[in-house]
């Protein structure tokens, strides 16, 4: 019996360090296009898609003003808005990536 413990106990200590390799990190762009328009790109270091990714767009006070999912291409595209703004691609929590619009250029 003690022989099954150790082994289930070996079992679950390998699975527990897998886990953060297989762990992928999100990945995220965005480019003001020059004529009014802005292109996001997501996805994840492991090669996954962000294929359906929740993606905002914010004002400069934090509210929702676009809301959105990534296309099966991992973009999104969004008429820019005037004033201050941010992005957010939203993968869930500890794969949120945010970007303010200033850091977003041609």
């Amino acid at each position: 019996m003690t022989s099954t413990f150790l082994t289930a106990a070996g079992a679950a200590i390998a699975l527990a360090m897998a886990l953060p390799a297989a762990a992928h990190t999100p990945l995220a762009a965005c480019y003001d296009n020059g004529d009014g328009t802005v292109v996001c790109e997501g996805g994840f270091s492991d090669g996954s898609s962000a294929a359906g990714v929740l993606f905002l767009v914010r004002d400069a006070r934090g509210h929702t003003v676009i809301e959105g999912r990534m296309d099966e291409n991992g973009e999104y595209w969004f008429d820019k808005p005037r004033g201050g703004y941010s992005v957010l691609f939203d993968a869930g929590p500890g794969h949120r990536i945010e970007i303010a619009g200033d850091d977003i250029t041609e």
